[in-house]
């Protein structure tokens, strides 16, 4: 499938260092927009307890892995403590030709990976209010030994300094107006021309109006 072919749905793809409250920030606005949709990767790693294929992730060897993403078969795809992620192209095509958006949440080496097969895909950063605020956050969650967020907040800078690269920067200091402030972003690529072209083909016809 061609990057330039015009889907009805749209891609989207969240993007924050760890403690900005990105997943917070992509429940909350599932919830209330059910038309988009959280791709789920396919992975070779385990099923851990309670994990149910089609549901957290789609499992499958690392042969078949391998062999599916020399195919091109992958938006995005890595290697991550000898188990390998990634997202499936013609999954997330079949879904956005019915009209439903694609959320991805997902870093920004993968995001780039995505960009390159499909550049109408917005790509979105959160970022947060100061790094002091960073770090209050990864304290309060209480689920790391201090070293990890020592960790966690020098890779931080490194992962901000790619915010650049990304059509849309939220910063997440009050939850609610960062909300408002992706849904805003959701809502409006959907009244991109090519979006509305896509979903409403018989009125575009009809009003004599040709997609160049």
């Amino acid at each position: 499938m061609s990057s330039t072919t015009s889907f009805a749905g749209s891609l989207f793809m969240v993007v924050a260092p760890s403690g900005a409250g990105k997943s917070t920030l992509v429940n909350a606005l599932l919830a209330q927009e059910p038309t988009i949709k959280l791709s789920i990767s396919t992975t070779t790693r385990a099923p851990r307890s309670g994990e149910t294929h089609g549901k957290e992730y789609y499992f499958t060897t690392a042969d078949d892995f391998v062999k599916r993403a020399d195919a091109g078969e992958f938006l995005e795809w890595a290697e991550v403590h000898g188990n390998y992620y990634g997202t499936s192209r013609i999954m997330v095509e079949e879904q956005m030709k019915t009209g439903t958006d694609i959320l991805l949440e997902i870093d920004w080496q993968g995001a780039r990976q995505v960009k390159k097969q499909f550049p109408q895909a917005a790509g979105i950063f959160i970022l947060p209010p100061s790094i002091d605020a960073l770090e209050e956050r990864l304290k309060k969650r209480a689920t790391d030994a201090p070293h990890v967020i020592t960790r966690r907040l020098l890779a931080a800078g490194g992962e901000i300094a790619h915010a650049p690269e990304f059509e849309y920067a939220i910063i997440n200091e009050e939850f609610a107006v960062a909300l408002s402030e992706l849904t805003a972003i959701v809502r409006a690529a959907r009244c991109r021309f090519a979006q509305q072209a896509a979903r409403n083909a018989s009125l575009f016809a009809q009003l004599g109006i040709h997609a160049e």
